[in-house]
């Protein structure tokens, strides 16, 4: 299966559950898998066969921005559902970190899989 890959797409938005954090912008760093099957477009080379990974990243900014959003866990889903029932990605894995959540860490995070 060919995938699509983003890493670290960073989204300034309102995350959290503490009133602190509803008042401020917070880093998220997404990383995606996204099943696609990329022979049309290497075949062609041919970008409207290709998976774009800029419509993807402007749109899942968007999606993620829109509203404060209390819980990463709901960030993954939200992307997921994006990505398959917008991009039509039969199958993703989604990476959803937060850096500086807490003291000693780097970051933390959830990781999903969705689809076939």
């Amino acid at each position: 299966m060919d995938r699509v890959l983003i890493r670290e797409l960073q989204i300034e938005t309102v995350i959290g559950i503490y009133e602190w954090e509803k008042q401020v912008h917070q880093t998220l760093l997404i990383d995606l898998d996204m099943a696609w099957d990329n022979r049309a477009a290497a075949d062609s080379d041919d970008y409207s066969q290709a998976l774009c990974y800029e419509t993807v990243s402007k749109r899942l900014t968007a999606l993620i921005t829109e509203k404060p959003i209390e819980l990463i866990e709901t960030v993954a889903e939200m992307i997921a559902h994006c990505l398959m029932s917008e991009f039509a990605v039969p199958w993703v894995k989604v990476r959803v970190m937060k850096p500086g959540a807490v003291p000693s860490a780097k970051a933390v995070g959830v990781e999903i899989e969705r689809g076939i």
